[in-house]
């Protein structure tokens, strides 16, 4: 596992597979989950705020969460969020969407 430099586990995926068997949360607003970056397939949108925080309370905690958001910076917060919560095993996804659509990985608008 990979931490940032604030202590936040991490994972920087080069390619779908790396994140083949995680629940994916995108915890971006409605109008940036369809818009120019799109989101990844399969991933459920809970912004970050009082609808992530209702959802994860509902979440086993003993599956494995990546979250994801424009940047890598909301989705480092939600991250510590759950790690507070309990969840066992929670990553952020390193450079967010940005980076995903850099590396010409698959998307959904």
């Amino acid at each position: 596992m990979k931490y940032n430099k604030d202590g936040v586990p991490t994972l920087r995926p080069t390619s779908a597979d790396d994140i083949r068997g995680l629940v994916l949360l995108d915890v971006r607003r409605p109008d940036e989950y369809v818009g120019e970056l799109g989101h990844i397939a399969g991933a459920e949108l809970k912004t970050l705020g009082p609808e992530l925080a209702e959802h994860l309370e509902t979440m086993d905690k003993t599956k494995p969460v990546l979250m994801i958001c424009r940047s890598g910076a909301r989705s480092a917060n939600a991250t510590m969020y759950a790690l507070q919560l309990g969840f066992k095993e929670v990553y952020n996804m390193e450079g967010g969407m940005i980076l995903w659509n850099e590396l010409g990985l698959p998307v959904t608008r």
